[in-house]
């Protein structure tokens, strides 16, 4: 890609961002404007800011590496992330709304009458945003290094210093504005080169069936291996060496590999023959961070499946940057229309990596051995293209991943920053904010080189996970369940939750690398989702004496729409 283009695209986005952050700046004056703009942002503006937050790093490169990586079965991503908005507007956005609370934490406090409720809540809502966060981090370092070649460092740093300057200064106001307009970059810098490519591949002679098995490399190919690998061959190999191959220094040496596993050294360099079908890679066998969840779908590829459906269904509802978002409605009905037309942007939004995999596995198979998959969206305009063309989409492209980048990491450091403000630090003026805003973006910028390796997607498929085993269980229960009580809501969200991020932890350190177990640790939902419920529902049903005071008025302001008279709200909390 050529940087003289991409880095001038890059440098607009960052400028426009905090320009428009600004103009965010001018109307935030009261601690509501920095929590809730408020609660005064309409249905459209809404959704296109919700819209622009949640499409990610995971939305943007991962779809597409996934899918050039793993084909097809990966298509589930972008159907689970738009189908969970279709579970929040059927069960939680109107009632969540309603509830008037400012983040999730003063939701379990509304509905539990409980500071220990508070205090959990708040704390799963820290976990799961710097495990949000960490991706952000680490796909603007790539898109970086990929332009320029600059340490990857550099563009996790870039995010973190624009997204903490526009959060701190202007809170849910600014943001607001910067996500609407980042959710119009992303989807132009998406579609526009994603036309040029079809075009380009329709003219091009080029098979037609991107999914055909095995992939091939359409022309000689170098392959520098940047990450120790093994490679599963099910047929053998001639290959051209300039490294070390299963212990064994080469020097431009041509091998023919048998048929088994071969361990390729880090800084291998391996050319390609034209038609060479490409290899399978593995990593994470050598003991260190697991840099794909690839493992866990050939050994349990129903189970795997399910796991993703269910995390991504039922995460969306709890992730905190998205929740926080209906707070700022004016009432339920407006939280209903946003939800609505939340579903129809980014619907559109995710027919468009799905292309980019599929043209992957064509024109840029090698990406899935030099563990750079993430980046196919980025390369492609130069490989399919070319020319000033070519480096003039890939700038486009190039500047909508970094509004991804800092459009999700704000909302992220705002709904974290909120819960440190109201929960850990000792005051809540904007000041105090301001100071939360710096807590939550320092600690996944500092743990971000720890998690390197793992691809954006699977790293925000396991941040649902364990929003999904957490937060899903008290929203619904707490929104459609009389009887919860604040030990069950506690007992839930530890078990489930904890069982979750446990499971998460394991498997980002690479432990168990195989076998069934890693499968179970690697998609958890399947198993802590239902535990989470069940806890909650045995817990509340074995302590029938601590189920809130005022539940049933609290429950009838939940349900019943804004617009009833103080009578006709007293009347229908006295049958309730």
């Amino acid at each position: 890609m050529n940087s003289a283009f991409a880095v001038p695209a890059v440098a607009l986005v960052v400028v426009a961002t905090v320009l428009v952050g600004a103009f965010g700046l001018r109307i935030s004056r009261t601690t509501s404007d920095f929590y809730v703009a408020s609660r005064t942002v309409g249905p459209r503006l809404n959704a296109a800011a919700i819209s622009g937050e949640y499409l990610s790093a995971a939305s943007f490169l991962g779809i597409a590496g996934l899918v050039l990586v793993q084909g097809p079965d990966m298509l589930w991503y972008p159907v689970g992330y738009t189908a969970g908005y279709l579970v929040l507007l059927l069960f939680v956005a109107a009632p969540l709304r309603r509830s008037g609370a400012y983040t999730l934490p003063d939701f379990a406090e509304a509905r539990l009458g409980s500071q220990s409720s508070r205090r959990l809540a708040g704390a799963f809502v820290v976990g799961v945003g710097w495990l949000y966060l960490l991706p952000q981090l680490q796909g603007a370092g790539l898109t970086l290094t990929v332009l320029t070649g600059a340490p990857d460092s550099l563009g996790g740093l870039i995010v973190a210093v624009v997204v903490t300057a526009i959060v701190a200064a202007g809170g849910m106001r600014s943001i607001t504005f910067v996500q609407a307009f980042q959710y119009w970059l992303k989807l132009t810098a998406l579609l526009v080169p994603a036309l040029f490519l079809v075009l380009a591949w329709q003219g091009d002679g080029a098979p037609r069936d991107a999914f055909g098995e095995p992939a091939t490399f359409r022309d000689q190919r170098v392959v520098r291996v940047d990450d120790t690998l093994d490679l599963r061959l099910d047929r053998p190999l001639t290959v051209t060496v300039d490294g070390r191959v299963d212990g064994r220094p080469h020097r431009d040496a041509v091998l023919r590999l048998p048929v088994g596993t071969h361990h390729i050294e880090r800084g291998t360099r391996l050319t390609f023959a034209e038609g060479t079908a490409v290899p399978v890679a593995e990593r994470g066998s050598n003991g260190g961070m697991s840099t794909s969840l690839a493992a866990g779908r050939e050994e349990r590829p129903l189970y795997a499946t399910y796991g993703l459906i269910l995390a991504t269904f039922l995460g969306t509802m709890g992730l905190p940057h998205v929740v926080v978002r209906f707070y700022t409605s004016p009432h339920g009905v407006a939280a209903r229309r946003t939800t609505v037309a939340v579903l129809a942007l980014i619907g559109a939004f995710y027919l468009l990596p799905p292309v980019y995999g599929a043209l992957g596995r064509l024109y840029a198979p090698e990406l899935a051995l030099s563990g750079d998959a993430d980046a196919a969206v980025l390369l492609l305009p130069d490989r399919v293209i070319g020319g000033l063309g070519g480096d003039l989409l890939g700038a486009l492209v190039a500047g909508g991943a970094f509004a991804a980048f800092l459009s999700t990491a704000s909302g992220l450091t705002m709904a974290v920053a909120g819960v440190l403000t109201q929960d850990v630090l000792p005051a809540r003026g904007v000041r105090h904010f301001r100071l939360g805003t710096g807590l939550a973006m320092a600690v996944p910028l500092a743990a971000s080189p720890l998690v390197g390796g793992l691809p954006v997607a699977d790293a925000v498929g396991l941040a649902f996970a364990v929003s999904a085993s957490s937060f899903c269980p008290l929203l619904v229960l707490g929104i459609w369940w009389r009887r919860l009580t604040p030990p069950g809501a506690a007992a839930g969200m530890l078990v489930g939750g904890g069982s979750a991020f446990a499971a998460v932890a394991a498997t980002m350190a690479g432990f168990p690398g195989t076998g069934g177990l890693h499968a179970l640790l690697a998609w958890p939902a399947l198993w802590s989702v239902p535990l989470g419920f069940l806890t909650m529902i045995l817990v509340s049903l074995a302590t029938p004496g601590r189920v809130p005071a005022g539940t049933a008025a609290i429950l009838a302001r939940f349900h019943l729409p804004e617009e009833l008279s103080t009578e006709e709200l007293r009347a229908a909390e006295a049958k309730a």
